[in-house]
């Protein structure tokens, strides 16, 4: 895994922060199969949360119980102190929640601006809000470092480059957290530093940020708190320092690769 910078670490971050998302003891199960078993955890306004584990750990089941997309056999999700574990995921977004996804959902036949204003488009349609969506969709394809690509198809630009457009598409909802599921993938060494540096610079502006990446030094720099799942249950919770020298962090994930340095 390549060495990813960050324009500070997360421990020299002194901005306060509260609890925004919570989930007590989620545990979701597909027939006899239980793919997460009594998790729970914390998203903090202005911090970058990293969510890692093996393959097959529960990660995106997470993701998608977050979201509304499953319902958990037990346990309940709380946005902002309120008990959300019945709302539909449209509901859900209404309330500030937006989402990435592991494998692209973007409009290959559009181009990267018309991708980004989609979402302004639903956001009016459904009476949400009024807004420039030009003046608005503008000023995300700048933040997102997506402005000289504009008007380009996006089939027609790399996986690292779509994987941002999926990004600024959620900015563009307005979110108060936003879960990125494994937005690194496929992008170049200078994609992802320049990804890095974006999203700790969202944290700052004191946007709520879920990373699920097997990307380390990405995680580990950018994230100020990891919590850790494996077969679905969470091993551990921590700081990148705390979570680098767990014993059962290392033994089941990690290995004696050093990350972060």
């Amino acid at each position: 895994m390549s060495e990813t910078s960050a324009p500070e670490s997360p421990e020299s971050r002194t901005q306060a922060a509260g609890t925004l998302l919570e989930t007590r003891g989620i545990t979701v199960r597909f027939g006899g199969n239980t793919a997460v078993d009594d998790v729970s955890l914390t998203m903090d306004e202005g911090r970058i949360t990293g969510l890692i584990g093996p393959n097959g750990a529960g990660k995106t089941t997470m993701f998608n119980t977050i979201t509304g997309l499953l319902k958990p056999a037990s346990g309940r999700v709380f946005l902002d102190g309120d008990d959300i574990t019945g709302l539909s995921p449209a509901k859900r977004a209404r309330r500030g929640m937006a989402r990435t996804f592991q494998r692209l959902e973007l409009f290959l036949s559009l181009t990267v601006r018309d991708n980004v204003r989609v979402a302004g488009d639903i956001l009016r349609s459904n009476g949400r809000r009024r807004l420039d969506l030009d003046e608005e969709t503008d000023r995300i394809l700048e933040r997102t470092g997506l402005t000289d690509i504009a008007d380009r198809d996006v089939s027609d630009i790399p996986i690292g480059r779509a994987r941002v457009v999926e990004v600024a598409r959620a900015l563009m909802t307005s979110p108060r957290i936003l879960l990125l599921d494994e937005p690194a993938s496929g992008q170049t060494e200078g994609e992802t530093e320049a990804f890095a540096e974006m999203l700790a610079g969202l944290a700052e502006e004191g946007l709520a940020i879920c990373l699920v990446e097997h990307d380390l030094p990405l995680v580990m720099k950018l994230c100020s708190t990891v919590h850790v799942l494996d077969y679905g249950s969470l091993i551990a919770s921590g700081t990148p320092a705390q979570i680098k020298e767990s014993p059962e962090v290392i033994a089941a994930y990690i290995g004696t690769e050093e990350v972060g340095q």
